[in-house]
């Protein structure tokens, strides 16, 4: 006798899920919303994320962690790593209005999860640390190089950046406008020239 179908747990599946997690968060989005977007059953769905709603939402910020590792591997082969940071912080004003208004998907959830989920607030914050981490080496980096005309301590430098990118985040919802948007971005960077 056959069980329910599983469903194939593919990068593409949990990019559907992530799209609806990004725009509702974790808490307002509904199994039905899921199943909805991933075009499953409620039988096939369980049976493949057997950690339900949390499984996928997990799985979902996995994906962006393996977002930012292709990063750090492109500013580690990199002859000028802070222009990459550079150069992603500016494409973030030239982003349409409707992503702006999602911010990131890994800072609203370390303030989502905040006395929701332990867990998944720590998954968050550790990819967060990672990103921060990833600044300070690119920046030790520049300055062993004598790209960057800053000597403050990597670290403090890379946890302004992360500083900056959430609050960033909040910023392009308020004002989901590229020229301000660069503006800003601008000056913050001049931090790291």
């Amino acid at each position: 006798m056959r069980g329910r179908p599983v469903l194939y747990n593919d990068k593409h599946l949990i990019e559907k899920a992530q799209e609806i997690f990004w725009k509702k968060g974790y808490t307002a989005t509904s199994l039905g919303d899921l199943l909805k977007v991933t075009g499953a059953g409620s039988g096939s769905f369980y049976n493949t994320f057997k950690g339900g709603k949390k499984e996928v939402f997990r799985k979902s910020i996995l994906q962006r962690r393996e977002a930012f590792n292709q990063f750090k591997k492109e500013l580690r082969e990199s002859e000028s790593p802070l222009d990459l940071i550079k150069d992603f912080f500016r494409s973030i004003a030239q982003a349409d209005k409707e992503t702006h208004l999602k911010g990131c998907i890994i800072a609203n959830s370390v303030v989502e999860m905040a006395h929701v989920d332990n867990d998944l607030e720590l998954e968050a914050v550790n990819i967060l640390k990672e990103v921060e981490q990833m600044f300070s080496d690119a920046i030790r980096k520049a300055q062993e190089l004598q790209k960057i005309n800053n000597h403050t301590d990597p670290q403090i430098l890379g946890r302004y950046l992360i500083t900056f990118w959430c609050g960033l985040n909040t910023l392009r919802r308020m004002y989901p406008d590229r020229e301000t948007l660069l503006h800003q971005i601008e000056m913050q960077l001049a931090v790291i020239s």
